[in-house]
């Protein structure tokens, strides 16, 4: 469902992704970690049409998202870092506004609506303005206005952050239902999310792979130990092979 060749993001001298190449196929969810700064959610938005990148190549479903960007973008969910949402709108103006520009009639609207709002838990704020919310409730938000369309790839940057406990348990249960049948990126920092959701686990750093492999793999030799602390040894193994 994404396959991506030799991607290279450059900002003036600024290299944040430095010839990555990986793929996505239906029914996998891929963990996509490192750093900060490491060029997780650069790639995220190149991968989603958001900017273009310097050099390399994205597929979408076979179809090259530059030159097929709207039929790409039609099969993609996508929850940007922050989730920027119209503050003065209410959870339901925001996923009707939503589903219009991905032309979704409003049948079909009205029956992914009703899924979508149980589904993200956001019933009790539906018609409350966004600017008002809570951090979570926002995520939450952001992640219903990504799903409402039902698309075949989902990418979702940092989808638990600012949630309680209670509610990363829902929505990781929600990302193991979605990803038996769909294609899905998520960028975490949080180990704990890889081995509850993730059927891989890609490492970068500097915008370069590291690693790519199954999340209990990740652990070996690595017990007890943070993220950061899985970072820094194998940031520190590559600078002394190289």
């Amino acid at each position: 469902m994404i396959k991506i060749t030799n991607l290279t993001k450059k900002f003036d001298d600024f290299v944040a992704v430095d010839n990555l190449t990986m793929n996505v196929n239906k029914g996998e969810v891929l963990g996509f970690l490192g750093p900060n700064g490491a060029g997780k959610s650069t790639t995220m938005k190149m991968i989603t049409g958001f900017i273009k990148p310097t050099s390399g190549h994205i597929e979408v479903n076979n179809m090259d998202i530059e030159k097929n960007p709207i039929e790409c973008k039609q099969l993609i969910g996508y929850l940007p870092e922050g989730a920027p949402l119209y503050g003065d709108m209410t959870p339901k103006d925001m996923l009707k506004f939503v589903s219009s520009i991905r032309g979704m009639s409003g049948k079909r609207f009205k029956s992914a609506f009703d899924d979508i709002v149980v589904q993200t838990q956001i019933t009790d704020v539906i018609n409350q303005p966004i600017e008002t919310l809570s951090k979570g409730y926002k995520r939450r938000v952001g992640l219903a206005q990504a799903l409402i369309h039902d698309p075949e790839i989902l990418i979702l940057d940092e989808p638990t952050d600012g949630l309680d406990p209670n509610q990363k348990h829902h929505v990781r249960n929600l990302i193991n239902e979605m990803g038996k049948k769909k294609a899905i990126i998520i960028s975490t920092h949080i180990l704990e999310e890889v081995d509850a959701v993730c059927s891989r686990a890609a490492i970068i750093a500097k915008g370069k792979l590291l690693i790519d492999k199954k999340p209990k793999d990740l652990r070996k030799g690595n017990k007890n130990k943070d993220l950061d602390s899985i970072f820094r040894e194998i940031t520190l193994g590559r600078k002394k092979e190289e």
